[in-house]
């Protein structure tokens, strides 16, 4: 999938450091894959603030997509339920807007590992800050 150019400087370190491969992007829908290893708690399982990671920067991406390079936005409430443990391969996580309005946007965001089975199911609201209109716009 091809992206804007301005997306390229939207990876946090956090995202780097987690190994997020992004894959999709749209102001609806954001996918990334994210590697088990180095992202688990002490007994070896995927780690359930992990999943927030994932969750919250699909969806602030995506919203991201909507306001544009000139916009920004804050994730300003989560929610997350932990289904089932991941040991090993990869968690693919999809936001998807339930809702798109003026200053708040809401996804759904669910992690499956290789397999397709969820190991989570978020949903996150995210405040966008769209830019400012001059006379001309």
């Amino acid at each position: 999938m091809t992206m804007p150019e301005w997306f390229d400087n939207l990876r946090s370190a956090l995202d780097i450091k987690m190994g997020m491969v992004l894959q999709e992007v749209s102001p609806t829908r954001a996918v990334g894959r994210y590697p088990v290893e180095g992202n688990t708690q002490p007994f070896g399982l995927w780690h359930g603030g992990a999943s927030c990671v994932v969750a919250e920067s699909l969806a602030s991406l995506a919203a991201a997509a909507e306001v544009g390079p000139d916009g920004a936005v804050t994730g300003v409430d989560i929610n997350a339920t932990h289904l089932r443990p991941a040991r090993a391969g990869w968690v693919t996580g999809t936001a998807t807007a339930i809702r798109i309005g003026g200053s708040l946007a809401t996804y759904d965001v669910n992690l499956v590992d290789d397999d397709g089975e969820q190991v989570c199911a978020a949903r996150i609201t995210v405040f966008l800050k769209r830019p400012e209109r001059t006379q001309e716009s």
